[in-house]
């Protein structure tokens, strides 16, 4: 599939900013927290301490994949220690090494390193820069839930969240793997003033800008941080206002094109 750069974002040091800041926050939730045995409501059966260690040892693992570059055929086991501390001071320390060990190496190979991924078949680039992008979102949506857990709880950054919906659609929407139904198009309208639309056919699926004079199949509005949070199952999706035939939400929410 054709990787867009219309859909791109920020550029590879921004994306290394962010993603020094949302683990800064994520750090932040975790000291707030009244203990790591508090249960994560979005998490459904782990803690805090849990999601600190998903969160660690997953970046830990990027890092060692990252520093392989081409060579690796899957993601490879995490660098350095991957049990957390028990301890909350030693945690934090933990993690913020694991953050600075998965930054290290995103700027050693800079933007443009091939580099391994899952979502081949989708319109994100398998280089570095694609791993960065998709490495901050992941650590954004955690950062909400060790926030909510925490008792601290905020929508997703504006600019954030509006790249969060739109890194979503390109890497976990998009595929060549044919549509199983009739053609459709799922359109995403922002708050913030973002637009995006998935076209649906026996090609694939594809993120392309939505047309100003098309009317979609089936239409989703709310704000950014709501929509990223509706894609990653923390926000009810008839809590959206939604146009159109809304059962094809639920032929996507249905649909895995790797079955």
């Amino acid at each position: 599939m054709e990787k867009n750069l219309d859909f791109a974002g920020p550029a590879h040091d921004e994306l290394l900013r962010l993603i020094d800041g949302r683990s800064t926050a994520f750090r932040a939730a975790i000291a707030a927290a009244p203990g790591l045995d508090v249960p994560v409501p979005s998490c459904p059966g782990w803690t805090l301490r849990d999601l600190a260690q998903h969160l660690g040892e997953g970046r830990r693992a990027w890092a060692a994949t990252v520093a392989a570059g081409p060579t690796a055929t899957g993601k490879l086991a995490p660098l350095g220690g991957a049990r957390a501390p028990e301890e909350r001071e030693a945690l934090l320390g933990w993690l913020a090494e694991s953050t600075e060990l998965l930054l290290a190496e995103l700027r050693e190979a800079g933007p443009d390193r091939v580099c391994w991924g899952w979502w081949g078949k989708s319109q994100t680039s398998l280089t570095s820069r694609g791993v960065a992008r998709r490495q901050l979102h992941e650590i954004s949506v955690h950062t909400w839930d060790a926030q909510l857990a925490a008792g601290v709880s905020e929508p997703l950054p504006a600019e954030l969240a509006v790249d969060c919906v739109e890194e979503f659609l390109s890497s976990m929407c998009t595929t060549t793997e044919a549509w199983p139904h009739e053609p459709a198009t799922a359109d995403y309208h922002a708050a913030e003033g973002r637009s995006w639309r998935n076209d649906l056919s026996a090609a694939g699926a594809t993120l392309v800008p939505v047309p100003a004079d098309a009317t979609p199949t089936a239409a989703a509005h709310g704000s950014a941080s709501d929509l990223a949070l509706m894609f990653y199952g923390r926000f009810p999706l008839d809590d959206l206002k939604l146009d159109g035939d809304r059962r094809l939400f639920d032929h996507l929410i249905e649909w895995d094109p790797e079955r």
